[in-house]
């Protein structure tokens, strides 16, 4: 891969690689490279898809904004047959967040600018299909959609039975709010939001942008806000709870007793997603079934 990257930057950014700084990644192959003309950049590389584009278009949008996004450089262009990669300025440094006071208000509020600042779904490409631990209206014939490593349709793992039900109850509940759609981030996990100080300093992985409601996307955000690769402790309901009001309070509308509840049904979906994932591999550990019920309850599901 690393002679098809240093040909990739060749043509698209116009200088080859002089060194690889750091390569990292799960979903993509992601590289911080020093260009032979001294300028430090990202490259991704991950399977191609339509989505992808329009993912671009956002990040774009959102850094001219003055948004602490990184400077996208090149939109998806092809690395092979069935892969692209794209390229992003580089943004060293940022201490990760957690658990820690005020933690939950400053990830929710810096949540809020992003959605403040994002463009309207409708003047982007189509952002569709969500990630799965995001795609509860999934257009798929079983409760789970495809999960996002390896091949395995998680519709036929054998889990706990209170793991599908609340996955059931999560689609049933969102399925009956009514919202407009906007443009959030999907993975607003502690390693992807860096911080200097108090100051937001930049937000990674820009694949992650979706189209879905607001009270959908935060609820997603302040179900993992805590967690990093490092310590994936994902947030408590009383976490959860914390970066609601936040976020609430950073807005410009009140809320809706529908909206908080499409909120914690969202916050299910996501973390029984990954808890489904997990049980294919062995026992639950991330969620509850106790946690479940207590976010289902706040849900109305």
């Amino acid at each position: 891969m690393h002679e098809a990257m240093d040909e990739w930057c060749e043509r698209w950014l116009g200088s080859a690689v002089s060194e690889v700084l750091f390569e990292t990644g799960s979903l993509s192959q992601v590289a911080g490279v020093e260009l032979a003309d001294g300028r430090e950049v990202v490259v991704k590389v991950r399977r191609s898809a339509p989505r992808l584009h329009a993912a671009h278009q956002v990040q774009w949008r959102v850094w001219q904004s003055g948004y602490p996004a990184p400077e996208p450089l090149v939109p998806p262009a092809l690395i092979g047959p069935e892969h692209s990669a794209s390229a992003e300025r580089l943004i060293r440094g940022g201490d990760i967040g957690g658990r820690g006071p005020g933690d939950a208000v400053r990830a929710a509020e810096a949540l809020a600018w992003l959605l403040r600042v994002a463009p309207a779904a409708a003047e982007v490409e189509d952002l569709s299909p969500s990630p799965p631990w995001v795609a509860w209206d999934h257009a798929g014939p079983g409760l789970w959609p495809a999960p996002d490593r390896g091949p395995e349709d998680l519709n036929l793992v054998r889990g706990p039975g209170w793991l599908d039900d609340a996955g059931a109850r999560c689609r049933e509940r969102l399925g009956r709010y009514r919202a407009r759609r906007v443009i959030g981030h999907a993975d607003w996990h502690a390693g992807n939001v860096r911080w200097s100080g108090d100051r937001l300093l930049v937000v990674h992985d820009w694949d992650s942008v979706v189209s879905q409601p607001e009270a959908v996307i935060a609820g997603m955000a302040a179900a993992v806000f805590p967690a990093s690769e490092a310590s994936w402790r994902p947030a408590t309901v009383e976490e959860s709870e914390e970066f609601l009001n936040a976020y609430v309070r950073s807005g410009s509308r009140a809320w809706t007793r529908d909206d908080a509840e499409a909120f914690w049904a969202a916050t299910v979906w996501t973390r029984a997603f990954d808890a489904k994932e997990e049980s294919a591999d062995g026992p639950v550990t991330s969620l509850s079934e106790a946690e479940a019920a207590d976010r289902l309850v706040r849900a109305g599901a």
